[in-house]
Formats: structure tokens, sequence, C-alpha cells
């Protein structure tokens, strides 16, 4: 690994001034900051059968140029994908990844894999480089084009010239929008894939109709290798599982004082069962279990004895919509113990904005839009610290820490409890209510002291003012404005708001309207 990252480094040496213009202002999804824990991959000794199956077809020539790992959620798809993308760059052999997630806009929409894969193959391949950079500065609209066009020019042509062997990743499929009845990324990789034979795409997602569909397409079905996650013996399942226990309970140990000998194996085995194959309840549990203010032991007696997370459940193998919904309930539960109707709608607000928004917000921003006190959003925050992607600083934005979460709280038939579920019809026009009032609280005149009679393109460092001089809430709930193309420039695309009421627009007099 620190070999190849020594070789990266090099070569991203290699890009002269000019091509690094060129390549950072074209149209890619930018690269999302993980802070340390927020994503890892699959600890030592687990998961051994299905990443060295992997590695051997990345590196097989004779396999299948097309990979799927199919799996429900929680089984821990993207875990194996960021494995995966580690090993292959180790090899030498990654080329560009593609991490889909529903929690950021340039990341669930399809339009922005293709160029963002692209970008990444021409930093990686001088041979790349050299055909890309030309291609995109004598024709720069190609970001805009269909995904057809996208494909065939940005990454089918410039591989075909330069004849490069490399592997390509594209992670949790199904968290990008897609309208088509199978999925529009796959039936254009089922056009092309044949006439790129030294390269392989590795992709990872649910089982979900239009995925299912898309790999069922003739010209794909017949150069993909399929892997089912959730099929895999129980028993190594379950083996990884508990070693994934035993390893983070030692870490929690390590940690924390007066612990002993614990867990028992007794409890251990319950966990293990209860998780029924699912690594998202595993570290789920774990998460709450090591929550700062409580006593680890006290926590994981709460969990194995909730009526409602009983012994029996997790003996039935891959019932997530079962197995997942007990423990979230029994989380909010244990946060949420006081039944008091003006506090539970707080929480239902609180939990709306971070499912709901168009990208992960800070505590600070979820409080400006609310309009309540920040520490007491980070206080409600913090209660269910265990179900989330949570920092220690207000202004670092929080996010479920796995996708089954949100599925959960918005769907009435799993999140049972009134007191906690968020339904969208509901807490959308409340969202939107927060935006408005912000903006007519802090919105001024000309408040990102542009000279006159300038349009934002003419302005170079606009979106370095539009940070300077307006709060991340204020950029929040002024978005969107009047371009609703998926492929905005980096100056006019900011993060949104869920529905596309709040505009901003420079009127001739270089100030701000909505």
């Amino acid at each position: 690994m620190v070999q190849q990252k020594e070789i990266y480094d090099q070569q991203c040496k290699l890009v002269t001034p000019a091509e690094a213009i060129v390549l950072n202002n074209f149209p890619s999804a930018k690269a999302v900051e993980y802070r340390h824990g927020d994503r890892k991959g699959c600890l030592k000794r687990t998961r051994g059968a299905i990443l060295n199956e992997i590695e051997l077809w990345a590196r097989d020539s004779r396999k299948p140029p097309v990979y799927w790992l199919n799996g429900l959620a929680g089984t821990g798809k993207s875990t194996i994908a960021q494995t995966v993308a580690e090993r292959i760059f180790a090899d030498g052999q990654l080329g560009a990844s593609f991490f889909c997630s529903r929690d950021f806009q340039d990341r669930r929409d399809l339009k922005f894999i293709f160029p963002t894969v692209a970008v990444q193959l021409a930093r990686n391949y001088p041979e790349f480089r050299s055909i890309f950079v030309p291609l995109i500065q004598s024709d720069p609209e190609i970001a805009h084009e269909s995904l057809y066009s996208q494909m065939d020019k940005l990454i089918v042509r410039p591989l075909k010239e330069s004849d490069i062997s490399t592997v390509i990743i594209i992670d949790a499929l199904d968290e990008c929008k897609d309208e088509e009845p199978a999925s529009a990324i796959l039936s254009v990789l089922g056009q092309f894939v044949s006439h790129i034979p030294k390269v392989k795409f590795f992709v990872t997602g649910r089982p979900e109709p239009r995925i299912r569909e898309g790999f069922r397409l003739p010209l794909l079905a017949e150069a993909t290798g399929v892997f089912v996650l959730h099929e895999v013996e129980s028993s190594q399942v379950n083996s990884d599982i508990r070693l994934f226990l035993r390893h983070s309970f030692s870490e929690l140990k390590g940690r924390r004082r007066g612990l002993g000998d614990w867990p028992s194996s007794e409890q251990l085995d319950l966990v293990c069962e209860r998780a029924a194959g699912l690594f998202v309840y595993a570290v789920a549990t774990i998460k709450f279990v090591d929550h700062k203010n409580n006593n680890p032991k006290n926590q994981l007696e709460h969990i194995l004895r909730l009526p409602t997370s009983s012994a029996h459940e997790g003996r039935t193998r891959f019932r997530p919509n079962k197995t997942l919904d007990s423990l979230y309930m029994s989380i909010l539960q244990e946060a949420f113990d006081d039944d008091d109707s003006e506090d539970d709608s707080k929480v239902r607000s609180v939990l709306g904005v971070v499912v709901l928004a168009a990208n992960p917000l800070s505590p600070s921003t979820i409080a400006a839009l609310l309009g309540i006190d920040c520490e007491d959003v980070f206080l409600r925050l913090s209660s269910i610290h265990s179900l989330l992607i949570l920092q220690e600083d207000i202004d670092s934005p929080v996010r479920p820490f796995h996708k089954s979460f949100p599925d959960f709280i918005v769907d009435p038939t799993r999140c049972i409890n009134e007191r906690f579920h968020v339904s969208p019809p509901s807490h959308h026009p409340k969202l939107l209510a927060g935006c408005l009032r912000l903006m007519n609280q802090r919105l001024e005149k000309n408040m990102c002291k542009l000279p006159d009679s300038v349009t934002n393109r003419e302005v170079d460092d606009l979106r370095e003012r539009i940070e300077r001089y307006l709060d991340p809430a204020l950029r929040y709930a002024c978005n969107r404005g009047t371009n609703t193309s998926p492929m905005a420039t980096p100056s006019a695309h900011l993060q949104s708001p869920p529905l596309s009421v709040c505009s901003w627009r420079r009127s001739s007099c270089s100030g701000w309207r909505c």
C-alpha cells in the first residue's frame, strides 16, 4: 500500500498546472472527506473467502469483465467494496472508484459517475490523460450529455486508444436516483463493456428490481459474474461477526475500566444470533454499548433483555426489516424514555432533518433551520450516537451511519411508534418553512460584495465569496436557484433543500433576491 501510494503521488506530480486546471474545472463529484473511523474496511481475518474470490477475478483476464456483489441492506457490501479498493490499489490495478451515497447530491446523481471516473483515470494514467484533456478542452459540454455519450466519449474511447488495463469500482449503485425500469448505468455498461476487454468493473448494490433487470439485459448478463452476499453459508458469516464482536469488545475494554472478562460467551452468542447475518446490527450494537455516559455492561444487558429483541428473532435468517427494526426501536426508546409530546416533536424534527436533508448538515445548521438551541440539537443527537456518524464538533456534518436507519424511520409499517416516525410529507414543509424564515431574517443586499454589472460566471472567486459571507445554514436555505441542472457549474452548485422552492438570483443592482 505504501509503495503504491508513492507511485500514485509521483503520477499526480506529473500532471502539469495547465492539465490540473482542466481536470479541476471539469464537473465531477467532489471527494468525500471521511474522518478517522468513519469508513473502515473489513476486519482482518473476516470475509476471507469473498475477498480472495474478488481478487482472483480482478487478476484473471479470463474471468467476466463485470462482477456484481449482490447483498441485502446491512450485509456489508460497502465495507467489502472499501477493502477491495484498498487491495486492488495495493496491486496497482485500481483505476477509479465511485462510492454512491444518498447523503450527497453529487453522489446520488447518475450523471456524475462517468465524468468522475474519467477524471480519476486521467489523474492515474498519463496515457489516458493525454487523450482526455484535449478532448474535454475541445468539447467541455460532454459532461452534460446523455449517459451513453458520456461513457462513449469520456471512458471507452480514451481507454481503447491508451490500451490501459485497470479495474473500476462502483459501490452502492442502488443509492443513485434512477427512473428507468432497468438501471440506466447498467444498460449503458452492457453496450460498451465488450469494447474495452482490458477493463473490469466491480459493482455492488442491493438486489432492487431495476438493478436486477439491468444485470439481466442480454449484453450484460453474459459478461457478469454474480456473488450473492446474503446467501453465504450462515456459519461462515456468524463466525466473521463473532470475530468482529470479540475484537470490538476487546478494544472497548481497553478504553474503559472495570469490565474484566465481560462479555460472557453466552452474551456474545446471543448478540450473534440476533445479528442474523447482518454486520450492521453488530456495528450498531457496539456503538450503543460504547456510549461514553453509560455503563457498557448495563447497555448490553438493556439490549439483550428487551422483549422486542427476542432471541428467537435472530434465528430467522436475513429478516433485516425485523432484526434491525427491533434494535433501532430499542435505541430510540432508551434515548428518549420520557413520553413528552413537546419533546417528541423536537426529536422528530431533528431526526427529520438528518434523514431528509439533501446533504448532511451539522448540528449548528440544523438548529438554525429549525429555530431551536444548538446545544439542544446536539444533546438529542448524542443520545442516539450509535445510529449516527456524529463528531464532537457542532459544525461537522452528521449523517446516519447506515442507510437502513432512514429506511426504517420513514416507513410507518416498520417504525410503528408514532413518537419517532418521520413522515416526509409532514417534515419537508417544516424544513421549507425554516429555510424561508432564515432567508427573511438574514438575506441582505449584495451580501457577497460583488462588483456592479457582472454575471456569476464573471466572478472568479464566487464560491470563496459565498463561503466567506454566507454561513452554511443560509447557503443551504438559499440554494438551487434557477439552475436545476444536475451538472451545474461548481460556482452555482451548492447544497440544496429537498424542495427546490428557495432560490436566489443576482439582480442588476448587484443585490440578492429570493
